[in-house]
């Protein structure tokens, strides 16, 4: 029951994302929106242990997530012959992005940290 309340949570932030991307017609799709609400959210207890609950049951079956993603592959290989080059550079790209950010961010948190250890 509590794993029913945590996906009720979740998809009242993602409506709720939904509503506010319509609303402001931004760039940011609703799930994103709603995600980070939803992320900010989730310091409050009550929220937090159904959310995990709902997480934990969904964790086992995460791999069927990207069979949708493998048939769009399969469907469309006449676009992805169009347009592979641009896609593989984009691909690698945001991948190379993606971990710089991810090392700049750990490399502030290690010596934010370093420096609470000295502090003590």
């Amino acid at each position: 029951m509590t794993a029913l309340k945590g996906f009720a949570w979740v998809l009242i932030f993602q409506c709720a994302g939904e509503i506010i991307a319509q609303v402001v017609s931004g760039l940011w799709p609703g799930p994103v929106i709603g995600m980070l609400m939803l992320a900010l959210a989730l310091a409050w207890p009550p929220l937090r242990e159904p959310v995990a609950s709902a997480a934990n049951a969904l964790l086992p079956h995460l791999s069927l997530l990207f069979v949708p993603v493998g048939v769009g592959v399969l469907l469309h290989t006449d676009l992805i012959m169009l347009a592979g080059w641009t896609l593989l550079a984009v691909l690698t790209l945001s991948t190379w992005i993606g971990m710089v950010v991810t090392a700049l961010v750990l490399r502030a948190l290690w010596q934010r940290s370093s420096q609470g250890e000295t502090d003590e």
